[in-house]
């Protein structure tokens, strides 16, 4: 019996493979080798999701360049106010900075969105699919808010997830008495909830199978270090 892949197998693979050596050096290695190398495994990331993306689409490189540039505003804006997240500072394992920000955030805005939205849609065709044939046509209202909220709301399990081991990791640090202010989350769930509507409006194909599985691997990833990182 043959067995082959196809790109977002392939894609799934290599995401796969670079998270594990990510999780094992951060675990038992040079955890300062490995958490400046995460800038890189970002990139790769990114560099699979435009792989496996509508890249002939336009509408496509709108929602990156809107992802993109919301995520890295608001950072710009919160990193030098104080006002949207709470008073925090990046230090430089993520790599070249700009207005306080690395650059690589303006990457990660777009990757966890992307994943979310995907997910989201991908769950809701798959309930729609499973209604008789008989029954009512879903309302495309109800679609875009299902993806708007519930993809804001996944965001922000995603980051509360997240936090606890980026700043253990030295990725940044919460400032005052150091705690993770209830603020940041709210802020995440409108930034979030704001590139969503964008990927709503945007014409493009929103089925990426790849962007579902990075964001599972990457939920995985932080659950691991959440779990056992000392």
């Amino acid at each position: 019996m043959k067995f082959a892949l196809n790109k977002y197998g392939w894609a799934t693979l290599i995401a796969v493979f670079f998270h594990s050596i990510g999780l094992i050096g951060i675990l038992f290695f040079d955890r300062s080798f490995f958490v400046k190398a995460t800038v890189y495994n970002l990139l790769l990331s990114l560099l699979l999701l435009l792989w496996t993306g509508p890249y002939k689409q336009t509408g496509f490189w709108l929602f990156f360049a809107a992802a993109a540039i919301i995520g890295f505003g608001a950072e710009a804006i919160g990193i030098n106010t104080g006002k949207l997240f709470g008073l925090y500072r990046y230090t430089h394992n993520l790599g070249p900075m700009w207005l306080g920000v690395p650059l690589i955030i303006a990457v990660n805005w777009f990757i966890v969105t992307y994943g979310v939205a995907s997910m989201i849609h991908a769950l809701f065709n798959k309930l729609t699919s499973r209604m008789p044939t008989e029954a009512p046509k879903t309302s495309p209202w109800l679609k875009f808010t299902s993806v708007v909220i519930d993809g804001a709301t996944l965001a922000i399990f995603f980051d509360w997830i997240m936090e606890p081991v980026a700043v253990k990791l030295g990725y940044w640090q919460w400032l005052e008495n150091g705690s993770i202010p209830a603020f940041n989350y709210i802020s995440w769930f409108v930034i979030s909830m704001t590139i969503l509507i964008c990927f709503e409006l945007l014409q493009f194909n929103r089925r990426n199978k790849f962007a579902v599985n990075l964001l599972l691997i990457q939920i995985m990833f932080f659950l691991l270090l959440r779990t056992f990182l000392e």
